[in-house]
């Protein structure tokens, strides 16, 4: 989320004193208020990473050391593209006419400064999947705010304990990062979806264990393993006939599917993403519940103890 003071912790180089950074802040925060870009070029950032349709994988720990290691790039490559910055004169980017390096790391504030940054402004950016955070903020590169040299054969220093605390001003911190649900399942659901050899069978169990609860198409990749892998959530053969029996609908990113999910009292699911859920009819034992209309019937969001009956078909895909 944005600090709630966009200039705290002023300092001599600070924003208030800082024009560059000032104007580098606002250039960023106009071009998106509330981190929605650098949210989703996070995300496709870790998605590219562990690579899920082809190969499985859904935790940083399963990436490889070199893999880990081109996160930095592929961060810079990503926000640049998110955002369309020009290429810098020395640095990563040009932001509204200034030179800006971008540096991602791991771990809060211990971003690697190289010494052809000195002087310079720069991006840092943080996110962990394990977290489901990100932060991202700008600091100007000075000799007072860096460790003291290694003598490391690239010269590269991190800022020092007091100058993660004072010389980093946040465009965003600890933010929401889109989630990746496989992350926040157990270990009897993550084995469960995970059983069968088939990828459609496996997304049809992603969908049981998953309801009321946004899935992105990253997920859905990463169970499939197939390609052509939205295919299986769809009617005639995918998900939402195989689960119709059960009771289970599926809604996607469709503006008529949207607004089911918002009468029900659901998550609403945005761009690649879905929510499953299973429902009942109405009944009075329901007057207290949000309810959708649906094939000409009312129905809930199903109960424990109502019983398991045919789900409606859902009304065909039209975007808002």
């Amino acid at each position: 989320m944005p600090p709630t003071d966009p200039l705290f912790a002023l300092s001599p180089s600070g924003p208030a004193a800082d024009t560059e950074l000032t104007r580098v802040r606002e250039a960023i925060l106009a071009a998106d208020p509330h981190g929605g870009i650098f949210a989703a070029a996070l995300r496709r950032t870790f998605d590219m990473l562990l690579d899920g349709q082809h190969t499985g994988r859904f935790r940083w720990e399963d990436l490889h050391k070199t893999e880990k290691t081109h996160a930095g790039t592929l961060v810079e490559i990503n926000l640049q593209r998110a955002f369309d910055f020009a290429d810098g004169d020395k640095m990563d980017y040009s932001i509204d006419g200034i030179d800006v390096d971008c540096k991602y790391s791991q771990d809060l504030g211990r971003w690697m400064i190289p010494p052809e940054a000195m002087g310079h402004l720069c991006l840092g950016v943080w996110a962990s999947d394990d977290a489901g955070l990100w932060s991202a903020g700008l600091f100007r590169v000075a000799e007072e705010v860096l460790t003291k040299k290694e003598g490391n054969r690239d010269g590269k220093r991190s800022l020092t304990a007091a100058a993660r605390k004072t010389a980093v001003h946040w465009l965003f911190e600890d933010a929401p990062l889109p989630e990746n649900i496989l992350l926040r399942l157990s270990e009897k659901d993550i084995a469960a979806i995970f059983a069968s050899r088939y990828g459609t069978q496996r997304v049809h169990e992603l969908f049981r264990r998953t309801q009321g609860r946004i899935v992105s198409r990253g997920v859905v990749a990463t169970v499939a393993q197939q390609d052509d892998f939205m295919k299986r959530i769809r009617y005639n053969g995918g998900s939402r006939s195989a689960l119709r029996p059960e009771g289970i609908v599926i809604l996607g990113q469709y503006g008529n599917h949207q607004a089911v999910a918002r009468r029900l009292g659901l998550p609403v699911p945005g761009a690649g993403e879905s929510v499953s859920v299973r429902l009942a009819p109405w009944t009075l034992e329901h007057a207290d519940a949000r309810w959708a209309e649906l094939e000409g019937v009312k129905w809930v969001v199903a109960r424990e103890n109502d019983p398991v009956v045919e789900a409606p078909l859902l009304p065909e895909p039209r975007e808002r």
